[in-house]
């Protein structure tokens, strides 16, 4: 009797990757020298184009959903969206590759070793979804590393015996003090205000990245925005999504469109550029539940990116000079995603005595993409080199972005490759500029 081959398993409800999206895509190859992970190996299975047709060969039961090959690429891909972009027949990967994670997640997590889903669990239900207990942590990270215990336990060996030192080196240095929304109110520099503007906090941006939350409150109200706080906001959700939960990236989701719509307030603005792509996204993310469709649909047209809306509502007068050569780090997110480019150039440009150098492939991945530092580590160093090669070639003193990810990942980089060029959000040189324009101004 001959054995029968066992059927594939495919992809079940909910979240299917829909096969009008991948249908979609004519095979032409121009997202081919824009992949980063393509850029890198020259495999096919690794660019978009062929993720699209491993995807369509599980659906239609040609291929296993858990099988290593497909969970591979499905988990190398940085979600970059660089592919969407440039594609001419506008196929939305990214709404093929976060559903199909999530179908991987589902068939596997039984499979999960104890530790590795309780520090799963952690990070995600823990962390991402209580802010409070994010601060608490980054609280104690932050003593470890400000109290000299890093220092005795870096020399002690025991992270490499743990085989945590390079994890541990890549954690960013927490704030001196975090930005914690509590329903605060900042006034517009000048009345009446131009519109009221909700700021999101973040959740790594609120305890390693605050200063950049205060800037932009500061910069907004020296726009003429009013600026809210609300304490009721909370992670977006895009590290959840990305990992494959998308239940609790809904459930994050939820949070912050209530927040909002209770908050009174004209606009939704953001300052990391991951987070931006997912508020923005909400509308998709809620497509097939009819109750909140087109509560998070309309959530979703008042997200602007804070180089975006700055750039729409325009600077005030009164920024100072600063003598510097910057180059721009496109976060993928901003570039791809929101598709937005010219608007932090112009900002930058705007900066008196401010030099802005473009480096070649400004927005090529630089690696980070969210956890991917730890879930693909060698490729992240790959790209996380290359980023470097193209800053050091233009020489700049500074490095400006607009994503919390990127300003890690760059900045580790050059650390490590011994360069003492300083990483900053775009927005932090708008709040320095003015603040030289203010100095310049006082007597004596």
């Amino acid at each position: 009797m001959i054995p029968t081959q066992p059927v594939p398993s495919g992809f079940h409800e909910p979240d299917i990757p829909p096969s009008s999206v991948y249908d979609q895509c004519v095979r032409c190859g121009l997202c081919l020298p824009t992949c980063p992970t393509y850029v890198e190996t020259l495999v096919e299975t690794s660019s978009p184009r062929g993720r699209i047709a491993l995807i369509k060969a599980v659906d239609e039961g040609r291929l296993d959903l858990t099988s290593p090959g497909f969970m591979h690429q499905m988990s190398e891909c940085l979600d970059c969206r660089a592919c969407e972009a440039v594609c001419p027949s506008g196929v939305a990967y990214g709404r093929l590759l976060e559903p199909a994670r999530t179908q991987i997640e589902r068939a596997t997590a039984h499979r999960r070793p104890p530790l590795a889903a309780i520090v799963r669990a952690f990070s995600l239900r823990t962390l991402f979804s209580n802010l409070a207990a994010m601060r608490f942590v980054a609280s104690l990270l932050r003593f470890y590393q400000r109290s000299g215990l890093r220092r005795a336990v870096r020399s002690s060996g025991i992270l490499r015996a743990l085989h945590v030192a390079e994890l541990e080196a890549m954690a960013p240095t927490m704030s001196a003090e975090f930005f914690v929304p509590r329903g605060q109110r900042f006034a517009a520099s000048r009345q009446p205000a131009k519109a009221t503007a909700f700021v999101h906090a973040g959740c790594v941006m609120q305890v390693a990245f605050a200063e950049v939350d205060a800037a932009t409150v500061r910069v907004l109200q020296r726009a003429g925005c009013d600026v809210v706080t609300p304490a009721a906001q909370g992670c977006c959700g895009a590290i959840a999504v990305h990992a494959g939960d998308m239940d609790l990236g809904r459930t994050l989701a939820k949070r912050n469109i209530v927040a909002f719509e209770d908050s009174g307030a004209d606009v939704y603005v953001v300052n990391a550029a991951g987070c931006g792509s997912a508020l923005k996204e909400y509308g998709h993310l809620f497509a097939e539940e009819s109750a909140w469709a087109a509560r998070a649909a309309a959530f979703s047209e008042r997200v602007r990116d804070v180089t975006e809306f700055l750039d729409e509502i325009g600077l005030a007068p009164g920024l100072g000079r600063l003598e510097r050569t910057v180059t721009y780090q496109e976060p993928c997110h901003l570039a791809h995603a929101q598709r937005i480019t010219a608007a932090p150039r112009r900002l930058l440009r705007s900066i008196p005595g401010l030099e802005l150098r473009e480096m070649d492939e400004s927005s090529l991945c630089c690696g980070s993409a969210g956890i991917y530092n730890l879930t693909q580590p060698e490729m992240a160093q790959r790209l996380g080199r290359r980023k470097i090669e193209r800053i050091v070639e233009v020489h700049p003193q500074v490095v400006a972005t607009a994503n919390p990810g990127c300003a890690l990942q760059v900045a580790n980089g050059l650390r490590a490759a011994g360069h003492t060029i300083r990483v900053r959000h775009v927005v932090e040189l708008l709040d320095e500029s003015y603040a030289a324009f203010d100095a310049a101004q006082r007597p004596g």
